[in-house]
């Protein structure tokens, strides 16, 4: 059996299993969760990359709270990849939320929220401490509307961390329009920003 064999077999495996439990049978969440857990961990990893200073942001915290935001919202899924889609974008939204609130609280705002990052107390990893995160969310989310495969490679790229040939399979895309599209959101971004 190739690699690429498994790898089709595994994301039938999700698939199937994200059926199952979209459709409550028992244990399939388990099952699930057990089926997704490495792949979830490897691109929390990537998002927490290159830590400042002696904080710690746990993958795993992230991971974990990804997952229940994931379950809570309980969308249907059309197959793996679109599932880490979603589980990166989930991952990006936690960050800037993280950050939102960790400002808010600087400048006085008391408002109170518990979730597994908030429980932890983490910071932000370094690659992020650099961006203005609230500026980058609103430019991305704008890049969204104009062209929504450029914003998801945004994603797969700087939230997740995919390398050029992960985010092009999980878009089915070629590497070369990955690289295209990289190079041309991440002009347009700065534009935005700057």
């Amino acid at each position: 059996m190739t690699p690429s064999d498994a790898d089709d077999r595994n994301a039938g495996d999700v698939t199937r299993l994200l059926r199952a439990a979209e459709a409550g049978l028992e244990g399939s969440q388990d099952a699930l969760l057990a089926a997704v857990y490495g792949e979830l961990q490897a691109i929390a990893r990537a998002a927490v990359r290159g830590e400042r200073g002696g904080a710690t942001l746990q993958a795993t915290a992230l991971v974990h709270d990804a997952w229940l935001r994931l379950q809570r919202s309980a969308p249907s899924f059309a197959d793996r990849r679109h599932y880490f889609r979603a589980a990166s974008r989930v991952m990006r939204q936690l960050l800037v939320e993280r950050h939102r609130r960790r400002h808010r609280l600087k400048r006085g705002g008391d408002a109170q929220r518990s979730d597994v990052l908030d429980e932890l107390e983490i910071e932000a990893p370094a690659e992020l401490a650099s961006v203005d995160l609230l500026a980058l969310d609103e430019a991305l989310t704008a890049l969204e509307a104009r062209d929504p495969r450029m914003a998801q490679i945004v994603q797969l790229r700087f939230f997740a961390g995919l390398s050029v040939e992960e985010s092009a399979a999980a878009l089915e895309v070629s590497e070369r329009t990955v690289k295209r599209e990289w190079a041309v959101a991440r002009a347009w971004l700065f534009r935005q920003m700057g």
